[in-house]
């Protein structure tokens, strides 16, 4: 079954860009990528750009509006995913809690909805 993991995390809790705690960062999301790849439950996944890149499109009246940031006034916010192919949500959870973001935001895994 497919599961996707969405990384929320709070921008200011994160280490920053040319600190010694990036390096580590970065290098423990390389460890574990490298990980579910050996493991095969990896289908793909992607880190988003900052939340100020970010843009809110809606349709109203048939008229298409835009705003800038997200849609959600939250201190989290989205950072990027992973696709998982896993045989149940348990191997989902296990494999989500090494997604090293989870140490200082939260991963939310949903099963991906199969249309026939």
């Amino acid at each position: 079954m497919k599961y996707i993991a969405l990384i929320y995390s709070n921008e200011a809790d994160e280490p920053k860009p040319g600190t010694e705690e990036f390096g580590q960062y970065m290098q423990d999301y390389q460890n574990v990528s490298a990980k579910f790849n050996e493991d095969s439950v990896m289908l793909g996944g992607e880190a988003l750009e900052v939340v100020s890149t970010a843009t809110t499109v809606r349709v109203r009246n048939g008229k298409t509006e835009t705003m800038d940031g997200p849609f959600a006034e939250t201190k989290e916010q989205l950072g990027g995913f992973y696709l998982f192919e896993c045989a149940n949500l348990d191997e989902a959870i296990k494999y989500a809690g090494m997604i090293p973001t989870a140490k200082h935001g939260c991963v939310e895994v949903r099963p991906i909805m199969i249309f026939d």
